[in-house]
């Protein structure tokens, strides 16, 4: 969890300190920002070769390297006095989280009875959504009150103390060993339709989410105090639903899943019909903030059932199509503003993440073609869904 937490604050740090940063630096701003889109593109190009690459790796020598990579990339980061080694390091950082989410999710709930593996993934993802809440805006505040080295310096710390853990106390066994190693119920077509919908979300959601303080000033209306107030509202609402759907996923997967992404086209919707009325839009906004970070945690939480081979694989995939559905949508709700204003990005984004609640339901009516599962690699049966 702290590890999560850690690789979540150091993805989003700069975003609260673009200004500062390109001051000390002597930068422009949009050179900074490539230190936020750069890290999420490689995030999402990086994580299935390097889980390939990896898969027989015993887990605990892989989370070791990881957090090593993420203690001397923050420690290179926070002594940079130029752009380009902290890209490098911010590039380097990115490689390690691309690889982190892949293994994470197998070896935590591997820990732990199989019957309770949506609580552990829940306690997971509230960790990470924990970042946004407090770690950004912490890290905000630090790097504002000092300098921007400060906090990324102290992500270097709480990364050595996730090293010495792990080091110490995880087991050391094969990766194909475990009872997370393997989906559950092995689907190939339900894990390409929880592919396609994650991905077709990310888009949606990002699409306005990007450009949400623009739509809050313009159509909502609200000052730039009360636009501060309501981002830490809807952080507050993504922790929320992350704690709530985390509570419901061992028993209720599916409802799950398709709730969330549901609760997030309707906030979009509804902000892109009635953004203009304050109290619609705060609802809708806390609607749209509950479901975001419920829809990833619940598409990570199904490839750990449906994976047709390897969980590893299967979740570096979904982070791999997560962080392409992220880099998208933000670009075209940069190509909706000066066309048809932010209001159009906000229904697009609502249409997208729509047709990913389609895309689920739908998947769920088609005729099943009868065969089992694909045997495992290892020639064991995998239980029957």
């Amino acid at each position: 969890m702290l590890a999560a937490f850690t690789f979540n604050t150091a993805e989003n740090l700069p975003v609260g300190l673009l200004d500062v940063i390109a001051g000390g630096l002597g930068v422009s701003l949009s050179a900074v920002g490539f230190l936020v889109t750069g890290y999420g593109v490689t995030v999402a190009v990086a994580s299935l070769p390097l889980a390939h690459l990896t898969r027989a790796v015993p887990r605990r020598h892989v989370l070791a390297g990881l957090l090593a990579t993420l203690v001397v990339s923050s420690l290179v980061a926070a002594l940079s006095t130029s752009y380009w080694p902290l890209l490098a390091a911010r590039l380097l950082t990115a490689l390690a989280q691309a690889l982190f989410w892949a293994v994470m999710g197998p070896v935590a709930v591997g820990l732990f009875r199989p019957e309770v593996r949506g609580r552990v993934v829940g306690a997971l993802s509230v960790a990470g959504s924990l970042a946004l809440v407090l770690g950004v805006p912490a890290g905000t505040w630090l790097g504002r009150q000092s300098a921007w080295p400060v906090p990324v310096a102290l992500l270097a710390a709480l990364g050595l103390v996730c090293l010495a853990t792990i080091g110490a106390l995880l087991p050391t066994s094969r990766p194909e060993e475990g009872h997370a190693a393997y989906g559950t119920t092995p689907d190939a077509r339900r894990f390409a339709t929880v592919l396609a919908a994650g991905a077709l979300s990310a888009t949606g959601a990002f699409a306005g989410y990007t450009y949400l303080v623009t739509f809050l000033g313009e159509v909502g209306g609200f000052s730039q105090a009360a636009v501060s107030v309501l981002f830490m509202v809807f952080g507050i609402a993504c922790l929320a639903g992350v704690s709530v759907t985390g509570a419901f996923l061992d028993r209720f997967p599916l409802a799950a899943l398709v709730t969330a992404v549901a609760t997030q086209a309707v906030g979009m919707l509804g902000l892109c019909a009635a953004g203009a009325h304050p109290p619609a839009a705060v609802l809708f906004l806390v609607l749209t903030g509950a479901a975001l970070g419920p829809v990833f945690m619940a598409t990570q939480h199904a490839m750990l059932r449906c994976a047709p081979g390897r969980t590893d694989l299967a979740l570096a995939a979904n982070s791999g199509a997560y962080n392409a559905g992220i880099a998208a949508g933000a670009a075209l709700g940069g190509l909706l503003l000066p066309l048809a204003g932010v209001r159009a990005a906000f229904l697009a984004g609502g249409l997208l993440t729509a047709a990913a609640c389609t895309v689920l339901v739908g998947e769920r009516l088609l005729p099943r073609n009868g065969a089992g599962p694909a045997t495992r690699r290892t020639g064991r049966t995998p239980p029957q869904p």
